[in-house]
């Protein structure tokens, strides 16, 4: 009984192969009409990492970090203000209630 199972497994994986060809075929014929349509209008598609292209990385110019830095120590001085005007005021809202 189990070479009957064994044959038809192979059977069963031998029709599958043959309809997922058959849908490969629909899927690259559907690629095909697409990039038709496109008439030669690329889009860049996030596929460079794939390909094996480098990765450029950015480089800043020591002015322009020194601007980011400034602008983010201003931020967080404004956050540290507020959270600190919080709570003072959540303090005394606490004292006004406890007198």
């Amino acid at each position: 009984m189990a070479r009957s199972r064994n044959v038809e497994d192979l059977g069963t994986l031998q029709m599958a192969l043959v309809g997922f060809q058959i849908e490969k075929q629909k899927i690259e014929n559907r690629i095909r009409e697409i990039q038709s349509q496109l008439k030669g209008k690329r889009t860049v598609l996030p596929s460079a990492a794939i390909e094996g292209k480098p990765v450029v990385k950015r480089v800043l110019s020591p002015a322009a970090r020194r601007r980011i830095a400034q602008a983010q120590k201003r931020r967080w001085a404004e956050h540290r203000k507020r959270v600190a005007q919080q709570a003072k005021s959540q303090s005394a809202k606490a004292q006004a209630a406890g007198s």
